[in-house]
């Protein structure tokens, strides 16, 4: 996390901070899609969302031939990130969890988090700045975090060292092992603010601006003696080589596409790039991720198999301006970590220079308004697998790995085929899959279709892979569908797609629009589109669901800052209108929604700062009869899988899922009773939010689906153990 704004951010348009990108698209320089000659030139959408008679869609070239994914490696962790703390503000408290399981974490440091160089202590008059110093005590504090997370003292020593990087750079490396666990720390230490010229450059310049470069600037303890000057595609070549050297199967990032924001008396600024809900490092180090991403997982070449890993982006300040989504205990949790890291100057760490970035230490987190610590928001909450089921208890699971859709088709007891390459990348890791009346598959994601520094190609698009036979293969080209947002820079506004079948055979398609509103198209049962168009009101958060109710009526749900936003039919062929707001429950993340045996609609999402998970219940067609039905308790933070339980427990029951977990909870909506939910199968560490579904005949099995960090599918299926 930056401390302070750039001293170039006034001077630097929205445009320029969010939109600016490179003349050649991903689309053909990296993940083999190139546009077909009848494709336009930009991403096809309507002005400001609404409806213009506009229908068509247009294809992406068919996706390069791949011999199917690689094997997944050992379960391997690595964070990119923009400073000193990212990961302890806004990724944790996943990366603890990774480390107490003994999952080994890279985390890298793009910026040496130099700021001004002043290391405030509360309380006390700002001392003078010492740009060297104070990079060097927040490297420290990494190191005192670090230790406590893997369980070890907190000056336990580090093993320090010189990585060789391409193009004869160099980077200091801190490694330390305690316990069977291991954490390694790469400072790259590209400044914060540099000059070049007359001109403040910082890591938003070297990104959007040809002919920039950025020097490094190492702490005064550290092995590596030189400084170093990066160019854009210098700092894409580390990032890819890293990558490269380490082979995760997992890679989280900061967000790339952060949301709008309005800076006002209520909504101050900070160290907020203009117009824009987080510091301009972590935007840029997070597209410097992924555009790494998308070329490490292109330069396999033809015909060669690709790598097998999965993405995670985070949220940054974004989480001062929505509900808290973390319990007492998790924001307890992140705190004892950021206080190890701010240290205090009385400490006797070893180090020189500082022992920790002393503004975080001794509880202040706790106590900033800001509240950064108390959530943890992922960028793309419906990540996960997505999983449809077949006749005889056959099931089809769709994920995305190495930023390309995998598909693998097995059974409800486990067996399943090996990932089949359907291309389509880079793709965000959260899709939707329709299974039409006719048994073919629909799926549809959101594709960064230009990862590029030139202003107005910095694109994002939702796209669309059918199935050509029910069960069978895949078409050889994506549809593009295109974006609600006309202007070019605020397509990366879009959010992945959420799409249902209706009761009368046509697929909605949802998407929540650069206006923190939702848009949606329709694919008629003839094949063709209407254009886009929004749904009326609502500032929503990002993750979507939709289900249709016993009388086949479509239901969207969304979370706002205050309550659930809900948008359904009045008809089985009418648009969506405006539904009943849910006040009875302030959500603190996003929810799930299914429809019961009975027809009525069951929500259940998270309520704010608590592990307490609403579970409540709509008629169907009684757009204002809504009860709250149970109100479990359930560990971890973020989405909720809700599944028909009917045969886990008696009577009519909702099974939840947490992201994560092995276990879960049933409740019997009929009677309220309680039962403990346990499953088989499921990996100790999974990524994503669970597919939870109901397999074979009815009643079904319930059954959860999960990604595990080995980057293959877990069956598990569940079963109730009566608790009393």
């Amino acid at each position: 996390m930056g401390r302070w704004s750039s001293f170039a951010d006034v001077a630097l348009s929205r445009r320029t901070l969010l939109a600016s990108t490179a003349a050649a698209t991903v689309a053909g320089v990296v993940s083999g899609c190139g546009e077909t000659k009848a494709s336009p030139a930009h991403v096809p959408a309507q002005a400001d969302g609404r409806a213009t008679g506009r229908t068509t869609v247009s294809r992406l070239a068919a996706a390069d031939a791949r011999g199917g994914f690689a094997t997944a490696g050992a379960p391997a962790v690595v964070q990119i990130v923009a400073h000193p703390d990212d990961d302890l503000f806004f990724m944790n408290p996943d990366v603890v969890q990774n480390l107490t399981t003994g999952i080994p974490v890279t985390s890298v440091y793009i910026t040496d988090g130099g700021s001004f160089g002043v290391n405030t202590i509360p309380g006390r008059p700002d001392p003078e700045p010492d740009i060297p110093a104070y990079v060097s005590s927040r490297q420290q504090g990494l190191r005192q975090a670090y230790a406590l997370m893997l369980g070890a003292q907190l000056f336990t020593p580090w093993q320090r060292s010189v990585l060789l990087l391409p193009g004869g750079r160099a980077a200091e490396v801190n490694r330390l092992e305690y316990g069977g666990r291991t954490a390694e720390l790469i400072f790259l230490n590209l400044r914060m603010h540099a000059k070049n010229g007359t001109r403040t450059v910082n890591l938003t310049r070297l990104w959007s601006t040809p002919g920039v470069t950025l020097p490094t600037q190492s702490a005064p303890e550290s092995p590596v003696r030189q400084s170093y000057t990066y160019t854009r595609k210098d700092l894409v070549e580390t990032l890819v080589f890293l990558l490269s050297r380490r082979k995760p199967t997992l890679v989280r990032t900061l967000d790339p596409d952060p949301d709008t924001q309005v800076h006002d008396e209520r909504h101050p600024r900070g160290s907020d790039q203009h117009g824009f809900s987080d510091h301009p490092d972590h935007t840029a180090a997070a597209l410097f991720a992924w555009r790494a991403l998308a070329e490490w997982g292109a330069r396999t070449g033809g015909s060669t198999q690709a790598p097998v890993f999965q993405t995670e982006a985070f949220r940054g300040y974004y989480n001062q301006r929505w509900p808290k989504n973390l319990p007492a205990s998790t924001v307890a949790l992140k705190a004892l970590y950021l206080n190890a890291y701010g240290g205090e100057p009385s400490w006797q760490c070893g180090n020189e220079s500082g022992c920790g970035d002393y503004a975080f230490g001794q509880d202040s987190v706790l106590r900033s308004m800001k509240g950064w610590a108390r959530s943890t928001h992922r960028r793309y909450p419906n990540a996960g697998p997505k999983a449809v089921a077949g006749t005889g208890g056959a099931l089809t699971v769709y994920g995305v790995l190495g930023t390309r859709l995998a598909r693998w088709t097995g059974d409800v007891s486990g067996r399943q085929s090996p990932p089949e390459d359907l291309g389509g990348g880079p793709l965000a890791p959260s899709i939707s899959v329709v299974r039409l009346p006719d048994g073919r598959d629909l799926v549809f994601a959101l594709r960064f279709s230009s990862l590029e520094g030139t202003a107005g190609k910095n694109l994002r698009e939702i796209v669309m892979l059918r199935q050509r036979t029910a069960g069978g293969a895949f078409e050889s080209s994506w549809v593009r569908l295109g974006s609600p947002e006309t202007r070019p820079w605020r397509t990366r506004l879009t959010g992945p797609p959420t799409a249902v079948l209706g009761s009368d055979g046509r697929v909605h398609l949802f998407a929540r629009n650069g206006a923190k509103g939702v848009s949606t198209r329709v694919l008629r049962t003839d094949g063709t589109w209407t254009p886009w168009a929004v749904l009326p009101t609502g500032r929503i958060q990002e993750g979507l669901t939709a289900t249709v109710d016993g009388r086949g009526l479509v239901h969207l749900f969304a979370a706002s800052a205050t309550w659930v936003e809900h948008w359904s039919q009045r008809t089985p062929s009418g648009d969506l209108r405006k539904g009943t707001r849910r006040f009875a429950h302030q959500p603190g993340d996003v929810p799930d929604a299914i429809t019961a045996p009975d027809g009525s609609v069951l929500l259940g999402y998270r309520s704010v700062a608590s592990d307490e998970v609403v579970i409540e219940r709509l008629p169907a067609g009684r757009a204002k009869r809504w009860t709250t039905v149970a109100k479990p308790k359930m560990g971890g933070f973020g989405r909720v899988s809700l599944v028909d339980g009917r045969t886990a427990a008696s009577g009519g029951g909702v099974l939840a899922v947490p992201s994560g977990s092995r276990e879960g909870l049933v409740y019997d909506i009929t009677s309220g009773g309680r039962t403990s939910l346990v499953g088989t199968g499921a990996p100790s560490l999974t990524v994503g939010t669970p597919a939870t579904l109901s397999v074979g005949a009815a009643p079904g099995t319930p059954v959860s689906v999960t990604l595990g960090l080995d980057g293959l599918p877990h069956i598990t299926r569940l079963r109730d153990v009566r608790t009393g």
